[in-house]
């Protein structure tokens, strides 16, 4: 971090200096034209074609040989559970920066899908601030519409073969802006839910985002892969609520009981069982009140109401001894005013007040994204031998960070105001 602070002073200081040698040059008319032109043209579709042969820690059980992607192995399964479906892989394609807004993606797939396999496309968009749409599946030419404009898409290719024959041999994505928003609504309180959280356990099984579960390991699966983050991103993050305290945890698997359960969306978006309400996941439907026959989306009986996983580290340190309720807000569906930042470090407290000796009111296992607000100076603390005295305001924890755990090269965060 140091010398990422240090270059940029470098390069803050070289464009002052270029700024002293004298004034702008006025662009000649045909330069002029020639911008005019690129922004017209600039309006228009976006295409390119994605490179599957790249294949890297974002994804899970995949392989590219002889000009096409496939499965590595038959026996991976989409969840870390023995519950989900066998044949599973998926490859995370490199985001595509965009010269211009967008708020909707067409795909093209190129694929060799024997009988009993399929192959599907989801797509997502990056803000100008950082933030992430949610992933949303595209079912033949249609256009996806984005919940807003973005100047990043992203794909995700996922394989479902029993028999490992399927093969994909392209992938052509179309991006532009039609009807709908144009830009980020207004700063909107995230969702939130009380839920019943059961222990995943499962130490040393494969997570649906490909993770390997460590003892006392910090994540949560949630009942839909649209809000499933790539390995060690926390990308989608939550914040649980136990008896104890509460803990921001980043969604690494697929469960408990259903794969296609985006109860956190309103009823209108909701991938399944749209007749239930925002907030209430089907398991819990299916056995309080018998929903679909007391059971869950793939014919088993519900045995328990369970709407959110935790991992060994996460279930302890919210103070849960069992299975049982806890409050869950998923931190990706807010529109909370404020700047979007990466942080690092693990175990990063988040304070009540600007202070160490503040009480703790959430926590950052690991690195993840956040919304900051405003900052304040407040106690200098040293850490790995960066010193700091600025906090950084997070609305969706109810607290302070200590700016040394954002990852940015400036000690005073860039374009945040002070609260």
């Amino acid at each position: 971090m140091r010398h990422r602070r240090e270059r940029l002073r470098w390069v803050t200081g070289l464009l002052s200096a270029l700024a002293l040698l004298g004034p702008a040059v006025t662009a000649s008319p045909a330069v002029a034209a020639d911008t005019q032109k690129s922004t017209r043209v600039a309006q228009g579709p976006v295409t390119w074609s994605a490179d599957l042969s790249r294949v890297d820690a974002d994804d899970v059980n995949v392989s590219f040989a002889h000009g096409a992607l496939g499965l590595r192995r038959t026996d991976t399964r989409v969840t870390a559970t023995t519950a989900g479906e066998r044949g599973y892989g998926t490859q995370v394609l490199a985001p595509r920066t965009l010269d211009r807004p967008v708020n909707r993606v067409r795909a093209e797939l190129s694929a060799r899908t024997p009988s009993g396999a399929r192959v599907t496309v989801e797509v997502r968009g990056r803000s100008a601030e950082g933030t992430w749409t949610e992933w949303r599946e595209v079912e033949g030419t249609t256009a996806v519409a984005l919940p807003r404009t973005v100047a990043a898409v992203q794909a995700r290719l996922t394989l479902w073969d029993e028999d490992g024959r399927a093969r994909v041999d392209g992938l052509r994505l179309t991006a532009d802006r039609g009807p709908g928003p144009r830009a980020a609504g207004a700063a909107a309180a995230a969702v939130s839910a009380r839920v019943f959280a059961t222990r995943e356990g499962l130490v040393g099984r494969t997570t649906a985002n490909g993770h390997v579960i460590q003892p006392n390991d910090h994540f949560v699966a949630l009942p839909s892969r649209r809000g499933l983050s790539p390995n060690g991103s926390g990308q989608y993050s939550v914040r649980v609520c136990g008896p104890a305290r509460c803990e921001t945890a980043p969604v690494w698997d697929v469960g408990p009981w259903n794969t296609r359960d985006d109860y956190w969306n309103p009823s209108s978006v909701r991938e399944s069982f749209k007749d239930l309400p925002q907030g209430r996941p089907e398991a819990q439907a299916a056995y309080e009140s018998g929903y679909n026959g007391g059971r869950d989306g793939s014919g088993r009986l519900v045995a328990n109401p369970a709407g959110i996983d935790l991992a060994d580290g996460t279930f302890a340190d919210i103070g849960l001894a069992d299975n049982g309720w806890v409050t869950v807000t998923y931190l990706w569906t807010g529109g909370s005013a404020g700047t979007s930042f990466p942080t690092w470090g693990t175990d990063v407290r988040v304070r009540e007040q600007p202070t160490t000796r503040s009480r703790e009111v959430s926590r950052l296992p690991g690195p993840t994204r956040v919304t900051v607000s405003c900052q304040v100076h407040g106690e200098r603390i040293t850490v790995e031998g960066i010193t700091n005295d600025g906090w950084a305001y997070l609305p969706d924890h109810g607290g302070y960070v200590s700016n040394i755990f954002i990852d940015v090269p400036e000690a005073w965060l860039p374009g945040v105001p002070t609260c």
